[in-house]
């Protein structure tokens, strides 16, 4: 029997861009992700980068996998228009006999946003007293929750959402927004994503934090957003280039005095992004930046 048992894929990746090159990673058996290096023995990142890896194991490490990665890290700079992605290259490394899918629980640590306290379910934690507590288990490529859009989100919505308010999340993803919203008072949020995937992780978060039935996920595009003013406030923490096309469907998705928070933009988008969200009729109130990501807030 082999000594190996799983394949390491390692990316080296621009800060900034971590969780967007974990998504793209998200195929066929690649079912955890890592941010960092493997261990701190382990000889230093290069500035300005850091190091995503996710894991194959030896049965399922195929040429043709191989290739879908490479592809879809090719893909990555055309989509977002983005140079500093354009050098993504994979790196392939057999690893000793253990279950290093699993790795990341090395180097994840919590972190908090605002009072909400976002704790893994191995490690030991102290929160506040005033602290609002998410138990989350980072895994396939939902991300880890600190991606600099998702924590500008989190910040904002701790400031809009209201007791008994319906949520809207486009793009849910890992459902941590949406469960978030929850868990900061909304009656009902409901997120939808194209990825399958996603569902059954969105779920397991809302069911782990006491949020199941309030929090809802469907595997969906647009399509499923009712033209009706049924909600008091929504996320779409997407690309950018999504929230242009859609900005339409969103708007109409909203109650009048609805509020919205769009994130994912990326600085060399920010300008046309703000120019159509404006353009639909909606009130942008408040832009924030983090590092190079954009995040407009405002209501209809």
């Amino acid at each position: 029997m082999s000594d190996h048992e799983w394949v390491e894929v390692r990316v080296l990746v621009p800060q900034g861009w971590e969780e967007l090159v974990a998504e793209a990673l998200a195929l066929g058996p690649c079912t955890s992700v890592a941010f960092g290096r493997s261990s701190l023995a382990s000889d230093p990142l290069p500035e300005g980068m850091e190091c995503v890896r996710t894991f194959i194991h030896v049965r399922e490490d195929t040429p043709e996998l191989r290739e879908r990665i490479a592809q879809a890290l090719a893909g990555l700079a055309r989509d977002t228009g983005a140079e500093e992605l354009a050098a993504l290259s994979p790196e392939f490394k057999e690893l000793p006999r253990e279950d290093y899918a699993r790795s990341w629980m090395k180097v994840w640590k919590p972190f908090r946003v605002g009072r909400l306290a976002v704790v893994s379910p191995w490690k030991r934690s102290h929160p506040r007293v005033d602290d609002i507590l998410m138990e989350l288990e980072p895994g396939a490529a939902f991300g880890s929750g600190r991606h600099a859009t998702t924590r500008t989100c989190l910040r904002l919505l701790q400031e809009r959402v209201l007791p008994g308010q319906r949520i809207l999340d486009a793009g849910s993803g890992s459902g941590i927004l949406a469960v978030a919203a929850v868990l900061f008072g909304a009656r009902e949020a409901i997120g939808f994503d194209i990825d399958p995937n996603a569902g059954p992780y969105a779920e397991k978060l809302a069911t782990v934090n006491g949020a199941a039935g309030r929090a809802r996920f469907l595997t969906a595009d647009f399509e499923c957003v009712p033209p009706l003013g049924l909600f008091d406030g929504l996320f779409a923490n997407i690309y950018s280039d999504v929230v242009q096309e859609q900005v339409g469907t969103l708007r109409d998705a909203l109650r009048p005095g609805g509020w919205f928070l769009f994130s994912g933009c990326p600085a060399h988008h920010a300008q046309a992004t703000l120019d159509v969200i404006r353009a639909s009729g909606l009130r942008v109130e408040e832009q924030r930046h983090r590092g190079r990501w954009h995040t407009f807030a405002g209501i209809r």
